[in-house]
């Protein structure tokens, strides 16, 4: 096939909940401007490679992505007509699309319930800047494309400083993604402040990051842990914000069920727009050239330490 068919449903899903229309505020609780969310074409100019598109299923003519639309560039978003989706998530998996030659349907759906439904066979993939942790290799294959991770953010008039250790949460706070691996991070360490004898932190998880940032610049929260690139994004265009630090660098790759055919393929995709410059655009584009990687892998054991 010498060119990507995208559907109806890749640009121009109607904004639902965590979007916003023309003039109102996005989901980071940032005004929904044009000049603030990138605007440029990246993707369009790919072309096919006959190689990469080959290493596909015989027969693979069609897939099914999902995409969580969480508001905060460079993770997806909305333009300012509030319907038409936009962000780094979504101009990879365009450009691999068009690598491979594939038709390609995006439906939306919440973070937390794409991963579970990849064994179904509702989506083929899952492009939501998915971490790739030990314990989700278990029972999801991983193609990478970029490095990103976690983080801290907090109120300009906070007295935290750089944390490098969970247990400096004790007896705070944190607000975090639901479904998310800062979810399971923070539920799994919150023993680590009731060992050293102090009081553990509360975990507080929000759907939407309009309500994570709502309850930071309210004092419900006292700090963030969430996506490096979200954070800094997010903490640039709203007043009242700092970011801390980064915590933990991980892997991100688009997310496919055990045992998927799919991986060898994408991974060249991502291989040959590494190669030909349209990766770098795309990094260019969403202030996100720190997350490079120089190959993609299938798969890799999780970033430590």
């Amino acid at each position: 096939m010498p060119f990507t068919a995208l559907t109806s449903a890749v640009l121009l899903l109607t904004a639902c909940g965590s979007g916003s229309g023309p003039g109102g505020a996005d989901a980071s609780g940032v005004a929904a401007r044009s000049e603030a969310v990138p605007t440029a074409d990246v993707v369009s100019g790919e072309r096919t490679d006959p190689a990469a598109a080959k290493l596909l299923p015989p027969g693979t003519r069609h897939l099914t992505a999902a995409i969580s639309v969480g508001g905060t560039p460079p993770g997806t978003t909305y333009l300012a007509d509030g319907r038409t989706l936009t962000g780094q998530d979504v101009d990879f998996t365009k450009a691999v699309a068009k690598v491979l030659g594939l038709e390609l349907t995006v439906d939306q759906a919440s973070f937390e319930a794409i991963l579970p439904a990849l064994d179904s066979g509702k989506y083929d993939f899952g492009a939501s800047n998915f971490g790739v942790t030990d314990e989700r290799r278990r029972t999801i294959d991983f193609v990478t494309y970029i490095n990103d991770g976690q983080g801290f953010a907090t109120r300009e008039d906070s007295k935290l400083g750089r944390i490098t250790d969970l247990k400096q949460l004790c007896g705070l706070n944190v607000a975090t993604g639901a479904g998310t691996t800062f979810e399971a991070t923070l539920e799994e360490s919150r023993h680590l402040c009731t060992d050293a004898g102090k009081k553990p932190y509360q975990v507080q998880t929000y759907a939407e990051p309009s309500a994570i940032w709502s309850s930071v610049q309210q004092g419900r929260s006292d700090v963030v842990m969430s996506t490096i690139n979200g954070l800094r994004y997010a903490v640039a265009r709203q007043p009242g914000l700092k970011f801390l630090n980064e915590f933990h660098r991980l892997d991100v790759g688009f997310a496919f069920k055990k045992g998927t055919k799919l991986a060898p393929a994408f991974r060249a995709a991502v291989d040959r727009l590494i190669a030909d410059g349209t990766y770098d655009k795309i990094l260019k584009k969403w202030g996100t050239t720190g997350s490079a990687i120089r190959k993609s892998q299938i798969s890799p054991p999780e970033i430590k330490g």
